[in-house]
């Protein structure tokens, strides 16, 4: 019952013999590194997270032959040795994730985005029976092509070194590696003729191209230095080479078929069209080239590029091209979207025959008015059956899986999204995320041959990203309340009543939305004010308020741990969220019914006092600074004109998105110095704009007010200012000033905001 998908496509595949190589194509699918390397990397992991007690305490060995039915990933853990525990695993990363099976639920440790908890007893506990556990799951997949952009863009080695360290510990066998293929692009389009000029004008800013490579745009904050692709493919090398060295299968880029405006001016006969335009954009920034799928060239440059690509860093024969993300195709006919997928194929099939294609299935949920029943089956039979593993990137909320029968036939990976943008807020699906991969896997001809996280921005609700990796590893769901409580005490390092309340409290209200949830922050706090802004919730405002009350109590206790610091300032963050939508609600209410006293109170409560506690809260824990993002920016520049380049992207990105506020606060985080200084001074502009049409007697046209506080929008992203990169302040000192200050008011507002 474990594995119906992995049946289907085995019978599919014994069902003839032309049948057999499409099936093949994912079970040949292993990683290449032997097993005395990938038990090496682990060791190497094991040390790097305990120190010393790495070598007198554990040995670590790695043996294909422990994988289960399927070639499944397992581990083993014993102890045949006093005071020594045996991990084995069939992967380095099933022997990773042995180690912090053993850590969590031996030791009561924690490794998340936010810290590590890993306080050992002096002497390790002894597996006193044997544990073998099988992932049912072939492939535990990681990433979204955005994550690049909103999340890993300014990162150095030594961020990507605790990254790989956190997919490895937490079971993920695949994800895409990216990074430093314009690098590769270049020297692509220099061989076809192109110019240096041309190159530079395609290219968006590093901070955009995650869609640059997905054809949305091109040119908005560029060019790319030289400098950017030489340290991209320095980074890129050790990426694989550590992803590889643990047994992950590492998903490379490959041809989409979308074409630089130049290459017309060298093959100006070429078969190409322009697409549209893309969210907001004019054609100076989108409405890429489309080579047509049965152009010679189409083939040509692609395996040119996949060839260039596995020259340089090898592959593992797993492949990620998006063709029509968010734009609509030039045809519905079913015939022509069979030959893109056919066409985007063939290419990778030319570079390396045993090539699997790797794709996004978000777009069939995003225009599912477009993407009906024959146009997905075009588009996914264009290719052999199993030789494309579809991504179901928003199973949780906007299953695809059950309207197309599987993918018709095409394997699939229920992914995860969670995230938008990067966004800031608590939020979670816990329920849906707790049943939803087993349904998929028992939905009648499943496909199903894996799980994944695929969220755009990472970084923030821990909780949620530890659930779906735990669940990877199980064959039924979880007791949520119970799992919930020996999260709190690992990610803590002790049990404590309130504490645990507070998590069970949260995962029941904040982290448990129902039905279609899209986690993309539209708190008034983070948006552009007017006098129409959404202020509805999922939950029970008061749960928050709660779970806050219970978490500041228990702070006595807690406080040493990073882990706990961070979750009282979130969960603080939430609650103040919450009222600046109450207060929101009180200045609209007094504008309308044209009470300037209360317009007044309301308003200065919000701009001179929640909105800079909030700041100052955020700037006492170093997780939360603007600075370390925009610093983070500029140490990856070689120059000061470089550095200016890189402090625009990021600044741009966080805010206007585009030159003149194109995806407008889609992108919104809660950072020390960004509320002050971005949402505050909108906030104070909004307030006295409101203040003086109660003076005149005027009316507030909307219209007025945007094109005067797109001028501050655009002030912050050319002001200059350095920001701090160290925290300030003493955060528990704050956050009890701020709860003394605030709680007992918030009690008494009624305001449930359940929907």
């Amino acid at each position: 019952m474990a594995l119906p998908g992995l049946v289907v496509l085995l019978a599919a595949a014994t069902a003839g013999a032309s049948c057999a190589p499409r099936w093949e194509s994912i079970a040949s699918l292993r990683p290449e590194a032997a097993e005395a390397r990938q038990a090496g990397a682990v060791r190497e992991l094991l040390e790097r997270l305990v120190g010393p007690r790495a070598a007198s305490g554990f040995t670590v060995s790695v043996n294909h032959s422990l994988a289960g039915p399927g070639g499944l990933d397992t581990y083993r853990l014993s102890s045949r040795t006093p005071g020594l525990v045996d991990v084995a695993g069939s992967s380095g990363v099933a022997a990773a994730s042995g180690i912090y099976r053993y850590l969590k639920d031996f030791c009561g440790c924690h490794v998340s985005w936010s810290g590590r908890q890993l306080r050992l007893p002096e002497r390790l506990p002894p597996v006193a029976s044997e544990i073998i556990v099988t992932s049912p799951n072939r492939f535990r997949f990681y990433q979204n092509v955005c994550t690049q952009s909103y999340s890993y863009v300014w990162w150095s080695w030594e961020r990507w070194e605790q990254e790989i360290d956190w997919m490895a510990l937490h079971g993920i066998n695949m994800a895409l590696a990216f990074t430093g293929q314009e690098a590769i692009w270049q020297r692509v389009y220099l061989s076809l003729g192109l110019n240096q000029s041309e190159i530079n004008e395609y290219f968006t800013g590093p901070a955009f191209l995650a869609w640059n490579r997905m054809g949305n745009l091109h040119t908005w904050a560029g060019p790319l230095p030289l400098s950017w692709h030489l340290k991209q493919l320095y980074l890129q090398y050790r990426i694989l080479e550590r992803m590889r060295s643990l047994g992950m299968l590492t998903v490379l880029p490959a041809f989409s078929g979308h074409i630089p405006h130049g290459i017309l001016r060298v093959f100006p006969r070429l078969n190409a069209t322009r697409l549209g335009s893309w969210s907001h954009f004019d054609c100076a920034c989108s409405c890429t080239y489309l080579l047509s799928p049965e152009d010679p060239m189409f083939q040509v440059i692609g395996t040119l590029f996949l060839k260039e690509l596995i020259k340089e860093f090898g592959t593992d024969h797993v492949y990620s091209a998006d063709t029509f993300n968010e734009m609509r195709p030039l045809s519905s006919e079913p015939s022509y979207l069979s030959k893109v997928s056919a066409a985007v194929f063939q290419s990778m099939a030319g570079a390396d025959p045993g090539a699997v294609w790797l794709m996004q299935g978000w777009l069939f949920q995003h225009q599912p008015d477009f993407w009906q029943p024959a146009q997905v089956r075009a588009l996914l039979r264009g290719v052999p059956l199993g030789r494309m593993v579809v991504l179901d990137l928003f199973a949780e909320s906007k299953p695809v899986y059950p309207w197309t029968d599987s993918f018709y036939g095409q394997p699939f990976i229920w992914c995860m999204l969670h995230n938008f943008g990067g966004n800031h807020g608590l939020f979670g699906t816990v329920e849906s995320v707790n049943q939803g991969p087993f349904a998929a896997r028992r939905f009648p001809n499943s496909t199903m041959v894996g799980v994944g996280l695929t969220p755009e921005g990472i970084e923030q609700n821990d909780v949620m990203y530890e659930l779906m990796t735990d669940l990877g590893w199980r064959k039924e769901p979880v007791d949520l309340q119970q799992w919930v409580a020996d999260y709190a005490a690992q990610r803590y390092g002790a049990r404590d009543a309130q504490a645990t309340a507070a998590w069970q409290l949260l995962l029941r209200s904040v982290y448990n939305c129902s039905g279609v949830c899209v986690n993309h922050n539209h708190s008034p706090l983070v948006r552009r004010p007017s006098l129409r802004m959404n202020t509805e919730l999922w939950y029970n405002q008061s749960a928050v308020y709660e779970a806050w009350r219970l978490l500041q109590s228990a702070t006595g206790e807690l406080y040493a741990s990073s882990t706990f610091r961070y979750d009282l300032v979130d969960v603080a963050r939430q609650a103040m969220q919450q009222l600046v939508s109450d207060y929101y609600w009180e200045i609209k209410q007094a504008f309308q019914g044209h009470v300037l006293s209360r317009l007044l109170t309301a308003g200065g409560v919000l701009v001179y006092d929640l909105l800079p506690e909030l700041d100052s809260l955020l700037a006492s824990d170093k997780r939360f600074l603007l600075g370390r993002w925009l610093e983070s920016a500029r140490l990856t520049a070689t120059s000061d004109k470089e550095a200016e380049l890189y402090d625009l992207n990021a600044r741009n990105q966080l805010t206007l998105w585009g030159p003149l506020g194109n995806i407008l606060d889609y992108a919104n985080k809660q950072l020390g110095g960004l509320v002050l200084d971005y949402y505050g001074v909108r906030w104070t502009l909004f307030v006295s704009t409101l203040v003086e049409c109660l003076d005149a007697g005027t009316p507030f046209h909307q219209n007025q007010f945007n094109q005067a506080v797109f001028q501050v929008e655009r002030g912050f992203i050319y002001n200059g200012k350095r920001y701090p990169v160290r925290p300030i302040g003493n955060t528990l000192a704050i956050a009890q000033k701020i709860f003394l200050k605030y709680y007992p008011a918030a009690l008494k507002r009624g305001h449930t905001g359940a929907v």
